[in-house]
C-alpha cells in the first residue's frame, strides 16, 4: 500500500489533488514497481515478473519520458479492455487508470458461494490482481450491482440519473486523475448490451464536458479538487457497428433481442451517428512488448484469468497481431480522422507538461522541465541491464530537480489553476523518478510479522520467516520485522526504518535496535519492532456498506476513501534512504505469514479484527407455520491469541425462548471457530417477519457483529461484516414427507442449508457416486446452478441421472449455462448460446397451466408467491421444447417475448424431470416465503400425486 498521511509529507509538495485521491494513504510509494499505484501489495508480496527487474525498469524510464495519461471507464471488473491498457502502460509509458462502476456483486461466481456484497469484495480482489498485469490504477464508484439491466434507463433509475450520485463518483475520479484522454469499452447505446455496460459509455461522454464545468457538483472544489478538461473522447467500436460488419436488419441488441436502428448517439457533440461507426484510432494490442517477452494482450489476459469468479481461469492467446478499434467522440484539440495513437494532437512529452501554464510565464519551468528530459534521455540511451545503477546518478539528479522545480512553481506567480495542474503532474514525475531510482538500485523491502523469539542456530536461516497470526486484534501486542536489501554495488545511507498505524500514537509501536545504518553496496540490513494495537483500534473492512441488497448503491461512511477499491491496510512499514542527497522512499503494508499447501508461504497485509467475531450460519429463512421449534446455529471465530471461554445467548422477539437460554464456547487457539444451535422456540408464530440478534459475551464484553473471509484459496482474502442478525418469516408451506434428497453440487450456492429450513437434510454426491453407487435410495436429486459447466462427471454419467428417472426417480436441475444445451434431458430442448433472461423482479407472472401438478401439491401456488423476489425473475430460459415437456409459467419483462421456458416439467418412464431457470439459488438463501412454497412443490415432485404411476 502507499505512503500513509504523515509519512506522504517526505516528498515535497505533494499535490492537494493527490491527497485528495489517496485519502491521505494509498497511491505513494511502494517496494520499487513501476505498476505500483494500482493499489495494496497483493496476496503474494513479491512483485510479479512483469513488475521486476530489467522489464520493470524498462517501463519506469519508458514513465518518465512521457506525460501521457488516460482512465477507462467500464462497468463491471472484467470489462476491461486490458490489452490496450497494458499496450498504453507497458509500451508506451502512460500512466493509466481504471474506473470501474460497480464491483460486479449481482453476477454469478464459478469458485465460491460468495455471492452480492461478498461477491463484489472477491472480484475488487480479481481486478486489483489483474490490474499488477495492466499496470493500471484503479477506481470505483458507489454504485452497487444489481443484476443484469436491459436498458439505460434502468440503469439511470436504479443509480439517481445521468447527474445523480454515482456520476458524482464519475466526474470526482477525473478531477483526481486529470487524464488527458477519456476512453470506455462501450458507447453509450444498445450495442453494448447490459444497462450497466451502456451507462458507463454514456458517462464516459459525458464527464468529458462536466468534470471541467466548476458548477457541476460544486463542492468538490470547495474540498480541493479542481476542474479538469480531457483533451480527448474515444469508444471502442462496437463489434456488431464495425465497418463491413452492419446487418442490413440494422444492430442486434444482445440485452433485449430486439433489432434496433444502427448507429451510434454522440453524447458530447448531442448527434447521432447513423450506420458503421468509424475507427478512428487502432490500438495495436498484440505488439510485443521486449522487455516482458510477451505481447500486451497475453500480458493481459494473464491478467484477466486472475478473474475467475466469473472466467474461472486464464486462456492466453498465441502470440501475434491485434488490434482495438476506438471511434473519438469528442476532441479539444485539432485531430484527423485516421490516428497512430490516442494521443495524436497532444503534447505528451516531458517538457509538454510546461503547457499547462498558458500563457502565463514560465521560463524557469521550461528550462527545467528540458533539463529533467534531458537526463531521461541519456537514462535511456546509457541503461544496461547489465548494470542497472549506472543510470543511478542521472536518475538522482532527475529526482532532484523535480523536488526543486515543485518548489519552485508552488512559489511562483503562476495561477493557482496552473500550480495545482503542474503540480500535479510534477508529483507524478516526482514517483516515477523516486521509484526508477529504487529499482535501479535494487532497493527492496519487507515487512511481516515475526516470532518473540526467532530460531537460532546453524539452521536458523533456513527458517527465517515463519507462520504467524493471520488477524490482529486490539489491545494486542507482536514482533514486527523489517529486511531492506540493496542489489547494486553502490552505497546508500539507511536514514530510518519506521512503522506507522492508522490511529495510532508514537507509544503504540516500539523500535528495537538500530533503525538507520549504512549499505555500502550488495548488503542487507534488518530492523524490529514491537507494536501495540491500540484498544480503540478500527477493524479492516470495507469503508462502504448497504442496509440491504435492494439499495443499489454503497453508502460511503469513510469519505476520504471514496473512489478507492479498499481502506489502506492499518500497518505499514516505510524506509527512507538517501543515494547522493536525494532520498529514495519505499513502504509497505506489514504481512502476516501463513503456510498453504501447494502454494508455500503465503503474504497478506495485515488485518485487524475484533477479538470474537459472531455470525448467523443462515442470516435470511423461514418457519413453517405450526412449527414449534426451529435450530437457530451461531459461529463463533476467535481471534485470541490463546485460549478464550464465553457464551453466546439470543436476543429474541418477546415471548419467544431457547433451549438452552445459553450457550457456552471454548476455543483453545487463534482461529479457531465452534458452532453453537439453539432451538429456538416461537410464540404465536404468524405469516410475518421475526428478527433475532446473537450476543456473544468474552472477557467482560459483547460482541454481537462478525465477518466472512471471503474468496477461495490463491485469492488475497477481504473480509465482509455483518451484525450477527437472523430474520426468519413465518410461512405456510408444506413439504413431501421422508424426503431423501441427494444434491450434485455445481459452482456453489447455498441452496442445500436453506433446505434445512424445511427440515431437509441433503446428501452431497461425489463424483464416484455418481458414477456407480446405488442412486435409486433416493426419492429426488437436485442439481445445483452450474453443474454441468463445473461437473465434468456430471456430463460423463448423465445418463446415469436418466436412468434412475426412467425407473422413478425425479432429478429437478436448477439454472444451468449454455454448457446445458446439449440435450441432457429425457427430451430434445434448445437453450442456445444466448439464452433468455427476465431481469425485472416484479415481472408479472402467467399461470399457462394453473393445474399443473407443480403448481397444485402440496401448495397451492398463486401470483402471490412470486411478490418480494430480489434482482431477477430468472436467466437461462429455454427457447423451444420437445411436446412431453410442460411449460406451466410465463413471464417477460417489458418489451420481452413471452418467456414460457423457465420452468419445464417432463414424466420420463415412471420418474419426474424437472428444469427450472428461476432464480431460487438467489431467493432461497435471502429467505423469500413464495420461493420457498414454490421449491417446496418442486422437490416434493417424488410424492406428488398426480405423477404417481408410469407414462
Amino acid at each position: 500500500m502507499g505512503l500513509s498521511r504523515k509519512a506522504s509529507t517526505v516528498f515535497t509538495g505533494l499535490a492537494t489533488g493527490l491527497l485528495l485521491c489517496c485519502g491521505g494513504g494509498f497511491a505513494a510509494a511502494q517496494s520499487p514497481s513501476p505498476c505500483i499505484a494500482q493499489g495494496p501489495a497483493r496476496q503474494n508480496q513479491w512483485p510479479i515478473g512483469a513488475n521486476r527487474g530489467s522489464a520493470a525498469l524498462g517501463v519506469a524510464l519508458r514513465q518518465l519520458h512521457t506525460r501521457a495519461s488516460l482512465l477507462m471507464m467500464t462497468a463491471h471488473p472484467d470489462d476491461e479492455d486490458g490489452a490496450a491498457l497494458a499496450y498504453e502502460a507497458r509500451g508506451l509509458g502512460a500512466q493509466v487508470n481504471l474506473l470501474t462502476l460497480n464491483r460486479g456483486g449481482g453476477g454469478a461466481n464459478v469458485m465460491s458461494s460468495d455471492l452480492w456484497d461478498a461477491l463484489g469484495l472477491v472480484r475488487t480482489e480479481e481486478l486489483l490482481q489483474a490490474d499488477r498485469y495492466y499496470c493500471a490504477t484503479q477506481y470505483f464508484t458507489s454504485a452497487a450491482d444489481y443484476g443484469f439491466s436491459k436498458s439505460l434507463d434502468e440503469a439511470m433509475q436504479k443509480w439517481g440519473g445521468p447527474q445523480g450520485r454515482i456520476f458524482y463518483d464519475v466526474v470526482r475520479a477525473v478531477r483526481l486523475v486529470r487524464p488527458l484522454v477519456v476512453t470506455s469499452v462501450f458507447v453509450g447505446g444498445p450495442s453494448d448490451g447490459h444497462g450497466n455496460h451502456q451507462a458507463a459509455g454514456m458517462w464516459a461522454q459525458k464527464v468529458f464536458m462536466a468534470a471541467g464545468d466548476p458548477n457541476v457538483f460544486p463542492d468538490q472544489i470547495k474540498a480541493g479538487l479542481r476542474p479538469w478538461n480531457p483533451l480527448k473522447e474515444y469508444g471502442r467500436v462496437p463489434f456488431s457497428l464495425e465497418q463491413g460488419q452492419v446487418s442490413p436488419k440494422g444492430l442486434y441488441d444482445y440485452a433485449t433481442h430486439n433489432w434496433r436502428p444502427a448507429g451510434v448517439q454522440n453524447y458530447i457533440s448531442g448527434k447521432w451517428e447513423p450506420g458503421a461507426v468509424a475507427a478512428n484510432v487502432e490500438i495495436p494490442d498484440g505488439a510485443y512488448i521486449t522487455t516482458d517477452g510477451e505481447s500486451a494482450q497475453q500480458i493481459s489476459r494473464t491478467g484477466l484469468g486472475f478473474q475467475k469468479s466469473q472466467n474461472g481461469g486464464p486462456m492466453i492467446p498465441l502470440a501475434g497481431p491485434e488490434d482495438s478499434a476506438y471511434h473519438r467522440f469528442g476532441s479539444r484539440v485539432p485531430a484527423k480522422d485516421h490516428e497512430s495513437s490516442f494521443f495524436d494532437g497532444i503534447d505528451i512529452s516531458l517538457p509538454g507538461i510546461a503547457t499547462l501554464a498558458g500563457s502565463q510565464e514560465h521560463g524557469f519551468l521550461t528550462s527545467g522541465l528540458d533539463k529533467m528530459n534531458t537526463l531521461v534521455e541519456q537514462a535511456i540511451r546509457t541503461y544496461s541491464a547489465d548494470n542497472p545503477s549506472g543510470i543511478a546518478p542521472l536518475l538522482a539528479q532527475g529526482l532532484a530537480l523535480t523536488n526543486k522545480l515543485i518548489q519552485q512553481v508552488q512559489s511562483s506567480s503562476l495561477s493557482e489553476d496552473a500550480k495545482y495542474n503542474i503540480v500535479h503532474e510534477l508529483t507524478t514525475k516526482q514517483h516515477q523518478f523516486n521509484n526508477a531510482l529504487a529499482l535501479s538500485l535494487g532497493l527492496s523491502m519487507t515487512a511481516y510479522v515475526t516470532q518473540q523469539h526467532p530460531p537460532t542456530g546453524m539452521f536458523a536461516r533456513f527458517m527465517r520467516i515463519q507462520p504467524s497470526f493471520q488477524m490482529a486484534i486490539p489491545g494486542q501486542r507482536f514482533p514486527v520485522a523489517v529486511h531492506v536489501a540493496e542489489a547494486s554495488p553502490v552505497a546508500v545511507k539507511i536514514d530510518s526504518v519506521a512503522l506507522h498505524m492508522q490511529g495510532a500514537s508514537g507509544s503504540d509501536i516500539q523500535a528495537q535496535g538500530s533503525t538507520s545504518g549504512a549499505l555500502s553496496g550488495n548488503g542487507v540490513m534488518d530492523s524490529r519492532f514491537e507494536v501495540q494495537i491500540p484498544d480503540s483500534a478500527a477493524y479492516t473492512k470495507p469503508y462502504f456498506s448497504r442496509p440491504n441488497i435492494e439499495q443499489p448503491y454503497y453508502n460511503v461512511n469513510e469519505k476520504q476513501y471514496r473512489n478507492l477499491p479498499q481502506a489502506p491496510y492499518p500497518l505499514e512499514a516505510q524506509v527512507t534512504a538517501t543515494y547522493q542527497n536525494v532520498q529514495v522512499q519505499l513502504s509497505e503494508a506489514v504481512q502476516t505469514v501463513q503456510r498453504e499447501v501447494g502454494y508455500g508461504m503465503v503474504f497478506s497485509p495485515m488485518p485487524i479484527g475484533p477479538a470474537i467475531s459472531v455470525s448467523m450460519v443462515q442470516a435470511d429463512a423461514i418457519t413453517p407455520l405450526g412449527r414449534s421449534a426451529f435450530p437457530v446455529s451461531v459461529r463463533i471465530h476467535s481471534n485470541v491469541k490463546g485460549a478464550a471461554q464465553g457464551s453466546v445467548r439470543l436476543d429474541m422477539p418477546a415471548g419467544w425462548s431457547s433451549d438452552p437460554a445459553t450457550q457456552s464456547f471454548s476455543l483453545r487457539a487463534d482461529g479457531q471457530e465452534q458452532i453453537v444451535t439453539f432451538q429456538v422456540h416461537p410464540s404465536q408464530l404468524a405469516q410475518q417477519v421475526y428478527h433475532l440478534t446473537a450476543v456473544a459475551s468474552y472477557n467482560n464484553k459483547d460482541y454481537s457483529s462478525g465477518y466472512v473471509q471471503v474468496g477461495y484459496p490463491g485469492l488475497r482474502p477481504y473480509f465482509d461484516y455483518s451484525k450477527a442478525d437472523f430474520q426468519t418469516t413465518g410461512t405456510d408451506v408444506k413439504v413431501g414427507n421422508d424426503m431423501q434428497v441427494a444434491y450434485i453440487e455445481g459452482s456453489g450456492d447455498d441452496v442445500p442449508a436453506s433446505l434445512e429450513n424445511l427440515g431437509i437434510h441433503v446428501h452431497f454426491l461425489a463424483p464416484e457416486d455418481l458414477a456407480s453407487a446405488d442412486l435409486s435410495k433416493y426419492n429426488l436429486i437436485l442439481v445445483g446452478v452450474r453443474a454441468y459447466a463445473v461437473r465434468p462427471d456430471l456430463r460423463t454419467y448423465n445418463g446415469r441421472l436418466l436412468d434412475y428417472v426412467k425407473h422413478g426417480g425425479s432429478v429437478v436441475v436448477q439454472y444451468q449455462t449454455p454448457e446445458f444445451d446439449h440435450d441432457f434431458g429425457p427430451y430434445p430442448y434448445r437453450m442456445t448460446s444466448d439464452p433468455e433472461e427476465v431481469t425485472d423482479e416484479s415481472s408479472p407472472m402467467v399461470f399457462e397451466q394453473p393445474s399443473s401438478p407443480v403448481l397444485n401439491w402440496p401448495n397451492k401456488i398463486t401470483t402471490n408467491d412470486f411478490q418480494g423476489w430480489i434482482e431477477e425473475r430468472g436467466s437461462k430460459f429455454m427457447e423451444s421444447w420437445d411436446q412431453h415437456y410442460q411449460a406451466p409459467i410465463e413471464t417477460h419483462d417489458s418489451g420481452q417475448a413471452p418467456q414460457k421456458g423457465g420452468l419445464l416439467v417432463a414424466r420420463y418412464g415412471s420418474g419426474v424431470w424437472v428444469y427450472t431457470a428461476y432464480a431460487f439459488y438467489r431467493e432461497l438463501p435471502l429467505g423469500v416465503p413464495g420461493a420457498y412454497r414454490i421449491f417446496a412443490n418442486l422437490i416434493s415432485v417424488p410424492q406428488n400425486p398426480s405423477y404417481h404411476g408410469k407414462q
